[in-house]
């Protein structure tokens, strides 16, 4: 009985998780970003930190592409973009393939965050976040399919419709 009332409850939590949407990645709050980029400011100002620097950015890349605000996930996938080529190391490479992988799922591009993250899972194949990134682009990717396979049998029942509706009003003004 214990059995069955443990699967019983993940199924209702499944079945919870693919209606509310909810995801496992953290969010961000405006205050995180506003404190990342004045982190990124005053490593501008400093002479010689260029490494200094390159860490303010990426915490603020972070910050961006987590942010509860699209408009922030929107520059941080800018950044990202811009900053990939230069990254010679690929643990750094990676660290931004995944947080652009993030971004894009932020805003609902899922097929190009399973993207970022395959290549991600190439360069380390272990990565636990790049898993559960996976796993939860692929979720919503059904999930949207779903929906759109729901939308679709309707759109295709209102046409349906519409034309036996048609014929049915062509034959009646016939007689």
């Amino acid at each position: 009985m214990a059995k069955l009332e443990a699967k019983l409850g993940m199924i209702v939590d499944k079945v919870n998780q693919f209606f509310s949407g909810n995801d496992l990645l953290p969010s961000c709050d405006p205050d995180i970003v506003a404190g990342c980029e004045r982190e990124v400011a005053e490593a501008e100002k400093l002479p010689s930190s260029d490494e200094a620097l390159q860490e303010s950015l990426l915490r603020l890349s972070w910050a961006l592409v987590h942010s509860k605000r699209p408009e922030d996930v929107q520059r941080g996938i800018a950044m990202l973009q811009t900053s990939i080529p230069n990254a010679a190391e690929p643990l750094r490479q990676r660290e931004k393939l995944y947080l652009l992988a993030v971004g894009y799922y932020r805003s609902g591009d899922y097929s190009r965050s399973r993207d970022l993250v395959e290549t991600c899972l190439e360069i380390a194949p272990d990565w636990r976040q790049a898993l559960t990134l996976k796993e939860a682009t692929e979720e919503r990717i059904k999930k949207d399919g779903l929906i759109g396979i729901g939308i679709a049998a309707t759109a295709a029942a209102t046409a349906v419709g519409l034309i036996a509706g048609g014929i049915a009003a062509a034959v009646s003004r016939k007689r």
